[in-house]
């Protein structure tokens, strides 16, 4: 028999038990909707999570004071630690694998007002390349620059909240607040945008000014010194820098301030590429997962082609003794039911992967939250799904096939079915 004839007898015979098909066939279509549905949902997610990771920063580690738990330079363990201001020049020479060492300084006990409202909003003071690695991204004028610190201007930049708050729908560009009855010109407005984390407030509720001018103007209360400052922002180089850039970082706090490099408690940090490669981590651990729910649902498939297939079998013996009694060979009668395997688990795959894809894109053209970038199938998932339906259907179609071929032609003829 040749192969057309073959693909031919075989739908023929898979279509005359149409009932028993489909059934064998929604078990594979579904383990492969499954798993395409699973691995598009968990890479939605991490997508998204990233995305809302970079609007708040990214390679960023904010190293805050802390208090010292181990004994340094003769020095008791317990002493309180506080960045100044002068330490940030000394720290960023002292530290070579690190791009941005940049103060930070909020006060939010400030009133500010404009024309038409007023409020208390967080005011925040940085150097320019605060925008940069804060992801901080301009909707109208400009954030402020190197000028603009060094001559300690009063300009504001506002975040998109207080913009409105202030302004309403009206421009802000051009028109002054009052910062504790201080006068500053807005010199430009933050694009709205989804952050997902904070250690001091949400962006798009702040005010910006420069930093040596929120260091002249709204200095630190006693009893923290007037040099103090809330934090430094530490940005590496490259990734390949990470490690370094923060050893070099708490090597320099520490020789300005008395306390073990080693003592993390001195000066903890919230590091965000850590937080990334944790995320990473739990975000492929759950693919993995989904992944091995999604195999384990084929291999249940596969399971129920081949119990079809056998019963297939059973009931076609008086059919196969028959064929080998006018000369169809063993090898004709075993690639018939191996076809016929063949056809039921990758028709029903291919089904399946197709359904899995429209599924995707119709989620897709409903609005997602900020932590989900939508249901996205990946290559590999598509790569591994028909992997596993490959090996599936060689397995579950070699089986029945052989013992098909093996038949004795004399005692098929003899057989009775339901006897």
């Amino acid at each position: 028999m040749i192969f057309k004839d073959l693909v031919a007898d075989t739908v023929r015979t898979l279509w005359s038990h149409k009932l028993r098909t489909f059934l064998t066939m929604f078990g594979i279509a579904w383990g492969i909707i499954s798993i395409t549905l699973m691995i598009a949902a968990g890479e939605g997610l991490r997508v998204g999570q990233e995305r809302q990771q970079e609007t708040f920063a990214k390679d960023l580690m904010i190293v805050f004071g802390g208090r010292t738990s181990m004994q340094a330079g003769g020095l008791r363990a317990g002493r309180e630690t506080t960045w100044r201001q002068p330490d940030v020049p000394v720290v960023q020479q002292e530290s070579s694998a690190c791009r941005y060492v940049l103060p930070e300084l909020g006060r939010g006990n400030l009133s500010v007002h404009s024309l038409y409202n007023n409020g208390s909003p967080l005011v925040t003071g940085s150097l320019p390349p605060f925008a940069e690695i804060r992801s901080i991204s301009v909707e109208a004028g400009r954030f402020y620059d190197w000028g603009d610190e060094q001559q300690a201007r009063h300009v504001a930049f506002l975040g998109s909240n207080i913009k409105k708050q202030l302004f309403a729908t009206r421009s802000a560009l051009g028109e002054t607040i009052l910062i504790n009855d201080i006068p500053f010109t807005v010199i430009g407005v933050m694009a709205t945008k989804d952050q997902n984390s904070s250690y001091d407030g949400w962006d798009v509720d702040k005010v910006f000014i420069p930093f040596s001018t929120m260091m002249k103007d709204f200095p630190p209360k006693p009893p923290l010194l007037s040099t103090s400052i809330d934090h430094l922002l530490v940005v590496p180089k490259s990734l390949d820098d990470h490690e370094p850039c923060k050893w070099q970082v708490r090597r320099a706090l520490g020789r300005l301030h008395n306390f073990d490099p080693l003592d993390k408690e001195a000066a903890p940090i919230w590091d965000t590429v850590e937080m990334a490669k944790a995320f990473t981590k739990l975000m492929d651990a759950m693919q993995y997962f989904l992944g091995a729910i999604g195999i384990t649902t084929l291999l249940l498939g596969g399971i129920g082609v081949m119990n079809v297939m056998l019963v297939a079998v059973r009931e076609r013996t008086r059919e196969i003794g028959v064929r080998k009694a006018v000369g169809a060979s063993a090898r004709s009668i075993l690639s018939q039911f191996f076809i016929e395997a063949l056809i039921i688990v990758f028709l029903s795959g291919g089904l399946g992967m197709g359904i899995a894809y429209g599924l995707c894109a119709l989620v897709n053209l409903a609005p997602m939250p900020p932590f989900f970038a939508g249901m996205l199938p990946t290559w590999q998932s598509g790569v591994v799904s028909f992997a596993v339906l490959g090996s599936i259907a060689v397995l579950s179609a070699l089986y029945p096939a052989r013992r098909a071929a093996t038949v004795d032609p004399i005692e098929a003829l003899r057989y009775e079915p339901g006897g």
